[in-house]
């Protein structure tokens, strides 16, 4: 399912096995325990995030054939679907709180659900060999989820071409265009440089050394109608050091 392990001040949380890591009830819920653990631990010392996944997917999205083979008489596929829509907008707000840098290394498939898990982090390093990010909502005929659309407001809206290119053609981008449009921050050849790179990057960023609090309070300052959205409000005061 999901793996955490602590290199030096490097937290790597990692999508294990060979799968789609489709995010189910079970896997939202995983990865939110990890995350928990690294918010009680990261206050002890400056360190980073990295997220990757083993295989051909990143993370194929919401578990679509859960939420089928879940239906019953009273619970509708529908019904499973909105529930994980439910379950994922807590997981966001948790990166979006996390008080360290995140960095999310996209070696496969990044979809739907999946594209979103990515760009949530602050940093977002694709392979450029094999891999897409792509929104299929438009293309099975599903609504956004309006956290979604202020997911992708928030952190690719720059350009609206870009956002109309992804929301409503539902265009799949390889790494080198994804990093053309501004989606991702950095391309590499193959998984194994991608991981390499977010490595360096996170010891890059750790170096900085800075204040957890601080970090964590102006990345929601940054983007306050997706933390609204998601059900998060920066009430924290951080003195500070002047």
């Amino acid at each position: 399912m999901c793996s955490l392990v602590k290199r030096g001040s490097i937290y790597i949380l990692t999508l294990t096995g060979d799968d789609d890591h489709c995010l189910n009830p079970d896997l939202i819920t995983k990865i939110r325990s990890l995350l928990s653990e690294i918010r009680s631990d990261a206050p002890m010392s400056p360190s980073c995030l990295i997220t990757t996944a083993q295989g051909k997917f990143f993370s194929n999205g919401f578990d679509l054939a859960w939420a089928k083979r879940s239906s019953t008489p009273t619970t509708s596929a529908l019904q499973n679907l909105n529930h994980m829509v439910s379950l994922f907008a807590p997981l966001v707000a948790d990166l979006l709180s996390l008080p360290i840098p995140t960095i999310a290394a996209v070696t496969g498939h990044a979809a739907a659900a999946g594209f979103m898990l990515a760009i949530c982090h602050d940093y977002v390093v694709m392979r450029s060999d094999r891999g897409v990010l792509y929104m299929s909502e438009l293309d099975i005929g599903l609504p956004f989820p309006p956290y979604f659309v202020e997911i992708m407001k928030a952190k690719i809206g720059g350009d609206s071409r870009v956002l109309r290119d992804v929301m409503l053609r539902a265009k799949k981008l390889n790494g080198k265009e994804a990093k053309e449009m501004g989606v991702v921050d950095i391309v590499m050849d193959d998984g194994e440089k991608t991981l390499k790179t977010a490595v360096e990057l996170a010891e890059e960023l750790v170096g900085r050394k800075w204040n957890g609090k601080v970090y964590s309070s102006i990345r929601m300052a940054m983007f306050p109608n997706l933390c609204k959205c998601v059900g998060l409000v920066n009430r924290e005061f951080v003195p500070s050091k002047l």
